[in-house]
């Protein structure tokens, strides 16, 4: 059995969403250095709160990338509601699975679509409930 799925290998080697948004409307970006993996997202939204585009930059492991293809997949049309109901094991489950030692990579890419959405919060003045966008996870446990 491989390690990767073929949906994993086909986000990595043609990854979905790639590149950045000038003027964006909301900007997400975790990771941690120590780990390799830093994800950035970047979104567009309109005045019905759908998210018309989404765009990320990943610096990280071929799992990093995929996550973050497969994670701008699932919300890209959808309403900001919907993205912030995106969990890490729906994108897992998306990309057919993950190695145990890898399913950092796709909590990531929930923080960060979480991190982009609270950023375009902020920058509207729109109120939120802190308890949606929880702390950044810190990354040891996938490092050491």
């Amino acid at each position: 059995m491989a390690l990767y799925s073929e949906k994993v290998m086909d986000h990595f080697r043609n990854p979905r969403n790639v590149g950045s948004i000038e003027n964006a409307d909301g900007v997400g970006e975790v990771g941690n250095p120590v780990c390799g993996d830093i994800m950035k997202i970047y979104l567009k939204i309109n005045d019905d709160q759908i998210i018309e585009d989404v765009k990320f930059e990943t610096f990280g492991c071929g799992s990093a990338i995929a996550s973050s293809s497969m994670s701008t997949e699932l919300i890209k049309g959808k309403p900001i509601s919907e993205a912030l109901k995106l969990t890490n094991k729906a994108v897992t489950e998306a990309l057919d699975g993950l190695p145990p030692h890898k399913l950092h990579c796709s909590v990531l890419a929930e923080e960060a679509i979480k991190s982009a959405v609270k950023d375009y919060y902020d920058k509207n003045g729109i109120e939120y409930d802190p308890a949606d966008f929880p702390e950044e996870h810190d990354c040891e446990h996938c490092c050491g």
